[in-house]
């Protein structure tokens, strides 16, 4: 009884150290997968732990921590004894996983002309317009940002939970190639045009034109990717002969 009262007296330990922690850890995660996308740390890329503490001004303990996050993701391999690199697809990999992203939007398309809301239709909305105006200041980072963040409600307001989580899952491994599909300016303006017609889509509720804009736009962003990785390897090749 008496240890019983004495417990019941205790104060709980704080808990913002907790949640600080994980603060510190979800931004450490974020801004090397922004690296990653970006192209800051490329493809194939060794990474240098005591560089990325100091850009970061973080100790090893939390970039450990993020890199096995990443490492769980896809974004980068880690290898015993020799540390982390950026993850690199071989082409028949980057072409299967550009398929199978191209079905998945276009069912989140399908859904989403069906069950979004009108407040989620003027987000949408919103977003298209500051995509804009982002490709008017030739802005690429602010541009993919809004962009990825269409994608990202049509594929919500799907409202179906399977098929988040397996968008969810591929996009983070597709994300920095889709960023590189736009580094061409045809290519940049038609993915402009594709938006374009995605919104009009929604707009007239239109399911199956949806679905066909969004498959076709990934499928257009594949060959983008692999265009751009064939010129770098016919690159790389030249500087080692």
């Amino acid at each position: 009884m008496q240890n019983s009262d004495i417990d019941a007296g205790l104060t709980p330990p704080p808990l913002m150290p907790k949640v600080e922690r994980q603060r510190l850890h979800d931004t450490v995660v974020e801004h090397i997968r922004r690296f990653i996308v970006e192209g800051a740390l490329e493809p194939g890329k060794k990474l240098n732990e005591r560089e990325l503490c100091e850009t970061l001004g973080i100790s090893r303990t939390p970039l450990r921590e993020a890199l096995k996050v990443l490492a769980a993701e896809g974004l980068i391999e880690i290898e015993p004894n020799r540390g982390a690199s950026v993850s690199k697809m071989s082409e028949a990999e980057m072409r299967e996983m550009f398929e199978l992203m191209s079905g998945l939007e276009a069912f989140s398309g399908e859904l989403a002309a069906e069950r979004m809301t009108a407040a989620e239709l003027g987000e949408i909305k919103a977003l298209h317009y500051a995509m804009l105006a982002c490709r008017a200041q030739n802005d690429l980072a602010g541009y993919y940002s809004r962009n990825q963040a269409i994608h990202d409600k049509i594929n919500e307001a799907a409202r179906n939970s399977a098929l988040r989580q397996t968008y969810l899952s591929l996009n983070r491994r597709l994300q920095a190639m889709r960023f590189r599909s736009n580094f061409q300016t045809p290519k940049w303006d038609s993915a402009i045009h594709d938006h374009d017609e995605m919104l009009k889509a929604l707009e007239a509720r239109d399911g199956k034109r949806l679905s066909a804009i969004l498959r076709q736009h990934l499928l257009d962003k594949r060959d983008a990717v692999l265009q751009v990785q064939s010129r770098e390897d016919a690159a790389a090749v030249k500087l080692k002969a």
